[in-house]
């Protein structure tokens, strides 16, 4: 019989182009609590204490926040994303979406 082990991403972040290419990937496509799971994901490979101390949360609040079951403020997630070397942008999908409103 096969015996099958849960899946767990950060096994895998093991460099910054891996974390790199990993956020941009879920950024791609995912959804919000995805994106969530992934800085939460990358929190965990590099160490949840040291973000904690960065941004002022508690592990607790991380733990909770990065889940991918809660639904974060996006201030928490700002910050948590610039803890990490990383900040939010905002691209346009479509032309279309220009001359809405």
């Amino acid at each position: 019989m096969i015996k099958l082990s849960p899946y767990d991403p950060v096994e895998l972040l093991d460099s910054e182009e891996m974390i790199e290419e990993y956020l941009l990937a879920v950024c791609e496509d995912g959804t919000a609590s995805e994106i969530a799971r992934a800085l939460g994901d990358i929190a965990r490979a590099r160490g949840i204490a040291d973000l904690a101390r960065k941004t002022g949360l508690t592990r607790q609040t991380l733990y909770k926040a990065l889940s991918g079951e809660g639904n974060p403020e996006l201030a928490t997630i700002a910050k948590v994303a610039e803890a990490l070397g990383f900040r939010l942008s905002f691209v346009r999908t479509s032309k279309d979406h220009q001359d809405a409103a």
